[in-house]
């Protein structure tokens, strides 16, 4: 297979149904979700496979699922199937709940890092972050986005949080606590007590 084509020696690519400049903010978007896996993936080298096989096997599926994502943004065709469903969003918002609870309670904003892969993690959460406002910016031009997609990043990047607190936790380090933050978190039965 021959890696280079010359197609984009003028500063142009191809999408699914069409071509772009490089430059054009849906090639920003999936390329920003392509430098997320790059995280994801230097992670995954990272961690031990017998302390976070579970998690490992999380982060394959969101590998697969970030291409997806990618996919779905880089199709313009008029008959495009969208990749990404629903259901990878909630399967997210139950990893989160589940991370949540196996964290230690957390009240104050932390500083990235810990552990390497922690760390790999919390730059994931950052340039998923990125990703979004990226596609925030697309779905304001294109009618036919897959809103999916921006849901999916937007609870990918909380998940990347509470992730990264989980691999601090299991690898016994704590997380450094900002010196200047107020109490910003609450826990549920807090949380209810201010909603009355």
């Amino acid at each position: 297979m021959q890696l280079y084509t010359r197609t984009g020696d003028k500063g142009q690519t191809s999408l699914i149904g069409g071509r772009v400049y490089k430059d054009d903010i849906r090639v920003e978007a999936y390329g920003t979700l392509d430098e997320v896996n790059c995280f994801v993936g230097q992670a995954i080298s990272e961690l031990d496979h017998t302390l976070f096989q579970d998690i490992l096997k999380d982060l394959e599926t969101i590998q697969h699922e970030l291409f997806d994502c990618g996919g779905d943004l880089s199709n313009v065709s008029k008959k495009k199937r969208v990749k990404l469903q629903a259901e990878s969003v909630h399967t997210l918002e139950e990893k989160i709940d589940l991370l949540t609870e196996e964290a230690p309670p957390l009240e104050k904003f932390i500083l990235p890092g810990g552990v390497k892969a922690s760390a790999s993690i919390h730059i994931a959460r950052t340039v998923a972050r990125r990703a979004e406002r990226c596609i925030v910016s697309l779905s304001k031009t294109d009618e036919d986005f897959p809103i999916v997609t921006l849901q999916y990043v937007n609870r990918l990047s909380d998940y990347f949080f509470a992730l990264a607190r989980v691999i601090n936790h299991r690898s016994n380090v704590k997380d450094v606590e900002y010196i200047r933050s107020a109490n910003v978190f609450s826990n549920g039965k807090d949380q209810k007590n201010n909603d009355k």
